[in-house]
């Protein structure tokens, strides 16, 4: 069965900083590049997943589109991020799933759910 590897993201080229930290609130950790196609890209993991951090000037940003991540503890990721001052709007709640749209410093949304519908 096909996994999801990473995902790249255009960011703020000024937001480098306030980006990690968004990501390392939701349980991500700043790794090293492969020697060689690293650039200037920021690479996040967490498991075996992973997202990376593209810096321009002007990031282009899907006009509804968002990731979606399985919090392992979601109302501790929901307080982090609340407290940490990024705007979080509580979800609808699909399949008994609690859900949370957190907005990076970015614009990115990250959809944080309580557990998969699968």
């Amino acid at each position: 069965m096909p996994r999801i590897q990473h995902v790249s993201l255009e960011i703020g080229d000024d937001l480098i900083a306030d980006e990690i930290r968004f990501w390392e609130l939701l349980g991500f950790a700043r790794v090293d590049p492969p020697e060689g196609i690293g650039g200037s890209s920021v690479w996040m993991q967490a498991g075996e997943q992973q997202v990376h951090l593209l810096p321009v000037p002007e990031p282009q940003l899907p006009a509804s589109g968002h990731l979606a991540l399985v919090a392992d503890d979601f109302e501790a990721t929901v307080e982090a991020v609340r407290e940490a001052g990024f705007e979080v709007v509580p979800g609808a709640e699909y399949w008994g799933s609690p859900r949370a749209k957190a907005t990076g410093p970015s614009g990115h949304l990250v959809e944080l759910m309580e557990s998969s519908p699968a």
